[in-house]
């Protein structure tokens, strides 16, 4: 589970969908919710149809705290979708959380989604023009107006349609007439997978397999890009396959989002973060410390690899406390910084007076790799040398990472030697993008534009006139 800080990337959201025909699905929906956590804490909900209607609940906080069983038992029914949130655009408001429900012309609708439009607001004045009304500040109730425009057809044929018009990242599940509709984008930038229930029981739609290992699902495939599913009594179909102009997988699953355990698009998180480790001891070449620590806890299995192939000494080094709030939302940079002494605490009898290696998987603005190494000194480090297993950060992401601004962007503005100063290590060391992509498995299939500013899926900024 990626490690929050308000330095480096802020996890996105996940989505989750069954359809078990005679259960009662409720329960499993939370357990795959509660597998997807990672992808966001700031609200969640679930909606379940039966017998033609769709109850839902859904809150602002984490799944355990939005959910007892008295909720679960008054959500019946054996078709169900779940998103769990962290806002990329609209504010954090009980209002944003998802999934949305919404009466439709072929019936009540339930819908979420993870990912980014690019183009939500030229959709929005479009869609306003022509009297779509909006309550809130999500592009997900944009993209539920822009399949009303469609409602004559199925919803699936209204997915395809609308697909035509949307730009960006997306990942998508919905209920409609008993049925789970579930779509990813043509470059596939977001993961979604299928997982198949014991004895043919139904099928299970996730932003992460770890999803279906919770629920003893098992894993059937990933959803293409540009792919539109229908899942009911009968099984899962495929309703349409959008042309796919490239894969631009995001990168960033695998160097921080994801769980370890996931398995993405064929490449299992952990083994590309521990290859991640493995080589940039390579790029590094001999660096002279005693110990090898991660910070916790994206970077530990990267760490585990680099430690293995320099040879040198593995241990945690650093204790996180796992019961602290985000040190992002406190309300003054001296709270934050005392938030982060709180979250993330050095053992003092293991890195004290040695030279230590510190493994973690980004910069972005800096400010928590500063706070972190002057800890590590306060605890005695002789020496800090910071590795990072992704390549500087030069550009935000409009496609769901909340991340800053170029101008927030350390790297964006500042030499290597200066983010090394401004950090204060001893010595600072990026893998490289074809060690980046050496560690995933490819290098055209990923999507790296917060790297190199190759914005394939479309810019905020590019407008395009909507039909």
């Amino acid at each position: 589970m990626a490690c929050i800080t308000d330095d480096g990337f802020h996890e996105e959201c996940g989505v989750f969908a069954i359809c078990a025909p005679g259960m009662d699905v409720a329960h499993l929906t939370y357990l795959g919710l509660f597998a997807l956590q990672h992808r966001g804490q700031e609200g969640c909900g679930m909606a379940v149809w039966k017998d033609g209607n769709i109850q839902f609940h859904k809150r602002l906080g984490l799944v355990n705290d939005v959910f007892n069983e008295e909720i679960l038992e008054s959500l019946p029914g054996s078709v169900a979708i779940g998103h769990v949130r962290y806002a990329t655009t609209g504010e954090t408001s009980e209002l944003n959380t998802q999934p949305i429900v919404a009466q439709y012309y072929q019936g009540q609708l339930a819908l979420a989604h993870n990912g980014n439009l690019t183009n939500t607001e030229a959709l929005r004045e479009a869609l306003a023009k022509t009297g779509s009304l909006f309550q809130t500040a999500t592009d997900t109730e944009v993209l539920c107006n822009l399949l009303a425009r469609y409602a004559e057809n199925s919803l699936d044929v209204a997915m395809e349609k609308a697909m035509a018009e949307l730009e960006g990242s997306y990942a998508l599940v919905a209920i409609n007439d008993g049925k789970i509709f579930a779509a990813r984008d043509p470059y596939g930038n977001r993961p979604l997978c299928i997982g198949k229930l014991a004895e043919n029981a139904g099928y299970v739609v996730a932003s992460e397999s770890c999803a279906l290992d919770t629920i003893e699902a098992e894993f059937v495939r990933d959803v293409e890009p540009g792919e539109i599913l229908v899942i009911d009594e009968t099984g899962i179909h495929t309703a349409a396959k959008v042309p796919s102009p490239r894969s631009a997988h995001c990168i960033f699953e695998y160097v921080y989002f994801a769980r370890p355990d996931s398995t993405i698009d064929g490449v299992n998180v952990n083994q590309s973060r521990r290859r991640m480790g493995a080589i940039l001891a390579r790029e590094t070449g001999d660096l002279d410390v005693d110990i090898v620590i991660p910070v916790p806890d994206s970077g530990t299995t990267a760490a585990i690899g680099y430690a293995e192939a320099s040879g040198k000494q593995f241990t945690q080094g650093i204790l996180k406390n796992r019961y602290t709030a985000r040190t992002f939302i406190q309300p003054t940079q001296a709270m934050r910084e005392k938030m982060v002494k709180l979250k993330l605490s050095p053992i003092r009898e293991e890195i004290g007076g040695k030279r230590v290696a510190v493994v973690d998987d980004s910069i972005v603005r800096g400010t928590t790799s500063k706070r972190l190494v002057a800890l590590l000194r306060e605890r005695g480090a002789a020496e800090v040398h910071m590795l990072i297993t992704c390549p500087p950060v030069l550009y935000p992401c409009y496609y769901g990472i909340d991340t800053a601004e170029r101008d927030k962007l350390i790297a964006a503005n500042h030499s290597l030697e200066e983010i090394r100063q401004y950090i204060n290590a001893d010595s600072l060391h990026y893998i490289s993008l074809e060690g980046l992509y050496e560690a995933v498995g490819s290098d055209d299939k990923y999507c790296v534009a917060c790297l190199n500013g190759d914005y394939c899926l479309g810019h905020p900024n590019c407008k395009k006139k909507q039909s």
